[in-house]
């Protein structure tokens, strides 16, 4: 059930600039006038502002800057059994936070989330870059309890999601290069990284993590990344809303994983598939190790491996891999 301080703010979002009488608070919550006026006075302390005017009750008047646990709480549309919400200002990794939660019993599913990371990382260990500047990083966690084949298209699956997500909020269409990286024409935006812990024959702790960036500046980027990297903002623009965008991710990404965990995505993930995929259809290199391999994708197959029709062509499947485009 939310809490008084959830359900006070959810009054005001939805009163936008208008007020909000304090006795319909109270009665609404079923509180005194002075347990509203003891919850505002933690909103307060969380970085949001209220207006007060004798007989018309209070206003909004100003939110946190960054990532605020309140704000992104009070506009969930969803919310399965369990689920809880950590917000932090620092941590070295939101995945390994999250692996450590699991470890010592935390509910699931829940999300970690981090205004910086000191040790963020992608596929093969490689850092993220991750300074508090308006990114979004998040884990989230599962137990799915399920066979680990079962799990082999699921990165490819929440990242057609996030993807869809990012088109329907901000009307930009990101682009999927397998297997985890969100792009606009050449330059990385986001990033995504599963991490599972194995028993036997199952899964039993799986964490999905992303990096996307959000409202990262031009010019805040390091010199090594200047022209690789590019965040939303840059391309709308100017800023997002990252609290309403992260309440609506974690929504989509929730609703994601059961359609999964049920197989129900399979009715709709070749089409997301296609209409995201940046490869297909492209000549590129897969390199494995110290092998180099060269062909035309000609797309995945069922168990999200990529497929590449070489010089002779020769179909080759790749699980793993780095994948670059030939000029």
């Amino acid at each position: 059930m939310p809490s008084p301080e959830n359900r006070i703010l959810r009054q005001f979002l939805a009163a936008g600039e208008g007020w909000v009488s304090g006795a319909k608070l109270a009665a609404d919550l079923g509180i005194s006038r002075v347990a509203v006026w003891h919850q505002l006075e933690k909103l307060r302390a969380a970085g949001f502002g209220f207006e007060g005017k004798p007989a018309r009750g209070y206003r909004l008047s100003g939110r946190p800057d960054g990532l605020s646990g309140p704000l992104i709480e009070a506009q969930l549309k969803i919310r399965p059994k369990d689920f809880s919400l950590l917000v932090l200002d620092e941590i070295d990794s939101t995945n390994d936070e999250a692996a450590r939660q699991l470890a010592a019993g935390r509910p699931a599913p829940f999300v970690v989330m981090a205004r910086r990371q000191t040790r963020g990382r992608g596929r093969f260990g490689r850092a993220w870059h991750s300074a508090a500047n308006g990114n979004l990083y998040a884990s989230f966690a599962f137990r799915p309890r399920v066979a680990p084949d079962r799990m082999q298209t699921f990165t490819l699956w929440m990242g057609v999601n996030v993807c869809e997500l990012i088109v329907n909020f901000s009307g930009l269409v990101p682009g999927l290069k397998w297997p985890n990286d969100l792009v606009f024409d050449g330059r990385k935006a986001g990033g995504m990284l599963t991490e599972a812990r194995v028993d036997a024959d199952q899964i039993r702790d799986l964490v999905f993590g992303l990096g996307l960036n959000v409202n990262s500046a031009p010019g805040a980027w390091p010199e090594e990344l200047s022209r690789r990297a590019v965040s939303l903002s840059e391309l709308a623009g100017g800023p997002l809303d990252l609290n309403r965008l992260t309440a609506a991710l974690i929504g989509r990404v929730l609703l994601a994983y059961e359609a999964f965990s049920e197989g129900e995505h399979r009715r709709t993930f070749a089409d997301l598939w296609n209409r995201f995929d940046l490869l297909k259809g492209r000549a590129v290199v897969v390199v494995e190790g110290d092998r180099r391999h060269g062909g035309m994708v000609t797309g995945i197959d069922d168990e999200g491996a990529l497929v590449l029709r070489d010089e002779k062509g020769r179909s080759q499947r790749f699980r793993a891999g780095e994948v670059t485009l030939e000029k």
